[in-house]
């Protein structure tokens, strides 16, 4: 009786685990140097599959369930054991429990910068973290590539082996995907959801895992892009940068924070537009002005004399010119910046001093 309760003490009746901890990926079942019996109970729990491994090859895996170990659902166990029929002897193999429900909110994080080829920019460094969720979908190559022989691996060993790989994997998706920079640093989820699929078929192929979550939630780029997209987002905000200029010019002059420099140098903006008005002015018979901001007076019936006047411009004929109003052209005169001459109460502005109040 005794020597039957020491055999019986030498094989395995009973295989089973039950994860408690929230945290085991892969499990192998102590087999204290045991044997497992002919026709002993695997007992196999949702969320669970059972990996044999034989002498290290990988043999057959069983999903949630009892099963009776027979050769008939053990066939490549049975074939590596050299069982043509039906076995009746013990056998030794080892059992790993790898856990099948989905891990959430992982993190995960570049801690170098990823290089990355822009059209817009050029070579970027970029700078990424977020989460992710994953579930295992490959035992064979998770327990070869991931977890190895490791008799209980949890998800902290996990993150410290896939950190590096993860973001391996994410920088090589990016690239292939030609994500702009712009779009990167803007579209968190779209990217995301974008690079889910791409991701999956590598770490799949690599690693027998798939994620069902990615979320990207920042990326950061270097200060000199940084400005360089504040910029562009200016250069679209401001439109026209005519009409900006203009818009600007304005509201200096009726504010008036501007002095006689600032006003010269906004409205010298505006020259172009005024040589224009003052050849329509002219009736198109006049020759243009050689000097801008001179409104021709109207020809004489004969060739003007040696000694011909100097021309004079009312206010409101240099504030058409310049795009102002007339009463900015006032200001200007009775500050004295604008150099005329008051003849009973009217202006008359020399075009000498006209020019000189433009060149500032």
């Amino acid at each position: 009786m005794a020597i039957m309760d020491f055999l019986n003490r030498q094989f395995i009746d009973v295989i089973e685990w039950t994860d408690d901890s929230r945290d085991t990926l892969s499990y192998r079942f102590p087999d204290d140097d045991k044997q497992i019996k002919n026709e002993a109970q695997l007992i196999v729990r949702e969320s669970q599959v059972a990996q044999f491994v034989y002498v290290g090859q990988f043999a057959d895996t069983l999903g949630p369930g009892r099963h009776t170990l027979k050769t008939e659902n053990i066939p490549i166990l049975s074939d590596l054991l050299g069982w043509k029929y039906k076995f009746q002897t013990p056998f030794k193999a080892d059992v790993y429990y790898v856990v099948t429900r989905v891990f959430t909110g992982n993190k995960w994080g570049t801690s170098n910068p990823v290089m990355m080829r822009d059209a817009d920019f050029g070579v970027v460094r970029m700078r990424a973290f977020g989460t992710y969720d994953f579930k295992i979908v490959d035992p064979v190559k998770f327990l070869k590539e991931v977890a190895g022989t490791d008799h209980h691996f949890r998800l902290d060993e996990f993150n410290d082996v896939m950190r590096s790989r993860l973001v391996s994997v994410f920088s090589e998706t990016l690239a292939k995907a030609k994500v702009p920079a712009l779009d990167v640093a803007t579209r968190y989820g779209e990217l995301g959801e974008a690079l889910l699929e791409p991701i999956n078929v590598a770490t799949r192929e690599k690693y027998g895992i798939e994620m069902t979550a990615f979320v990207v939630e920042n990326v950061s780029v270097p200060p000199e892009l940084e400005q360089a997209i504040d910029k562009r987002g200016s250069m679209t905000a401001i439109g026209n940068l005519n009409d900006y200029i203009k818009y600007n010019m304005g509201n200096a002059l009726a504010e008036g924070k501007a002095g006689t420099a600032g006003i010269g140098a906004e409205l010298a903006a505006g020259l172009a537009m005024g040589q224009s008005m003052m050849q329509g002015m002219a009736g198109g018979t006049a020759q243009a002005p050689s000097q801008p901001g001179l409104v021709p007076q109207a020809p004489a019936a004969a060739a003007a004399p040696a000694s011909a006047p100097i021309a004079l411009m009312t206010p409101e004929q240099v504030a058409e010119a310049l795009g102002v109003s007339p009463a900015d052209v006032l200001q200007e005169l009775e500050a004295g910046n604008l150099k005329g001459r008051k003849i009973g109460s009217q202006w008359r502005v020399p075009q000498a001093a006209l020019d000189d109040f433009l060149k500032g």
